[in-house]
């Protein structure tokens, strides 16, 4: 598919944000006065930009509001109101790390818990996609979740576990690509299944339904090349796992984090380009492109 950069925004920065905030909410990260301030401000912000950004690759945004009355059946719709109410929960915690007020954690462990839903319902969005072999598989709900929780233990400090972290998640990355590459395969996906003519015989493109590019062609039918994805790959695997382990483990405390993060962004925004990037959705089998 044709990945759009504002959903490639809102998937990394939303995670990271929301990884972020459960560190905060479960009290993993001692914050206090005006560094508590500092320390829930970049969550929130990280958690807030993410989801603002994804109403730009919306037809229209100014309706984004009416997704929150289809939570009966849209994963999109359940994702926002996770997302208020992960928001509303944490809250009074922040309000009370930053002023010391010392109130009961219980908000802060629930909303904490919603952060981890919220990250879960947007990758319930891509997963439930049964015409994109590759995303419809428990690999990426586990993908997306890990690396919220990599992101926000990457914020709240340096040391052994974020870092072991890290390393795990380039392994889960490696994982989903190997179950990713296989799955258009594995789910017997062809033009005889998209046409429902397999009963006939083999079937064929005999000529192309329209002259000219469509929607479907523009975004659903994105082809990317095999050396141009290796080597994003490989982009993804150091920035994500090998540059922040090493850095958390091996470097002082502020510069150690402050690396990791940044190199995580970048792994991340890789990583998810890919994500988009490869996936086959079995239109294209009606246009003779896969």
């Amino acid at each position: 598919m044709n990945p759009a950069p504002s959903v490639i925004v809102f998937t990394v920065l939303s995670g990271l944000g929301f990884g972020y905030l459960a560190m905060l909410g479960f009290g993993l990260v001692p914050v206090a006065g005006w560094g508590a301030f500092f320390a829930w401000g970049l969550g929130y912000g990280l958690a807030v930009a993410g989801l603002v950004a994804s109403t730009f690759h919306l037809g229209n945004p100014q309706r984004a509001l009416l997704a929150f009355t289809q939570w009966r059946t849209s994963w999109l719709s359940r994702e926002g109101w996770a997302s208020v109410l992960t928001l509303l929960l944490l809250a009074p915690q922040a309000l009370s790390d930053w002023l010391g007020l010392g109130w009961w954690r219980g908000f802060g462990c629930i909303g904490a818990v919603m952060a981890f839903v919220t990250v879960g319902c947007t990758a319930m969005i891509y997963t439930q996609i049964r015409a994109v072999p590759r995303w419809n598989h428990w690999i990426v709900p586990v993908q997306f979740l890990w690396a919220a929780l990599t992101g926000g233990l990457v914020l709240a400090g340096a040391g052994l576990v974020p870092a072991m972290a890290s390393a795990l998640l380039a392994l889960v990355l490696v994982i989903g690509w190997r179950i990713g590459d296989g799955r258009f395969a594995a789910v017997g996906a062809s033009m005889e299944t998209a046409t429902g003519l397999g009963a006939i015989g083999t079937v064929s493109v005999f000529e192309q339904p329209h002259t000219g590019g469509n929607y479907l062609m523009r975004e659903m039918i994105h082809v990317v090349g095999r050396k141009h994805a290796e080597r994003l790959r490989q982009i993804a695997l150091l920035s994500v796992g090998l540059v922040p382990a090493a850095a958390l483990v091996f470097l002082p405390a502020p510069l150690a984090v402050s690396l990791a993060a940044v190199s995580h962004l970048v792994g991340m925004a890789a990583a998810r380009w890919l994500f988009f990037a490869e996936a086959e959705h079995v239109v294209g089998l009606y246009y003779g492109k896969r």
